[in-house]
């Protein structure tokens, strides 16, 4: 494989990581936010609340981002949704290339 093989294999395995946690913290927004929305959580605790401010600082920039390029869908927010799609390509993608340097 050569030292530009495995570099390159490591690099991409870290970047695997890093989307694969951030779809982690998308996902737990979502299922957060329809928590609250049907009243089955409610942030009244600390915790919570500086919990949510966190995810909150996480996503926005990103769901700001799509947008301005996706508006709603019948009233409905639906970036967050097209942004687990996105980071999934991109695990998909990752993976099969990685894959394919290693052979």
């Amino acid at each position: 494989m050569g030292l530009f093989g495995s570099f390159a294999s490591a690099l991409l395995d870290v970047l695997s990581i890093v989307v694969s946690l951030y779809f982690k913290v998308v996902a737990v927004d979502i299922i957060l936010y329809w928590m609250l929305h049907y009243q089955i959580m409610s942030v009244h605790n600390k915790y919570a609340e500086k919990f949510m401010e966190i995810l909150k600082s996480l996503t926005e920039p990103a769901y700001k981002i799509l947008r301005k390029k996706i508006k709603p869908l019948s009233g409905h927010d639906i970036s967050p949704y097209i942004l687990l799609l996105i980071l999934m390509f991109i695990g998909f993608f990752i993976s099969n290339f990685s894959n394919g340097l290693k052979y």
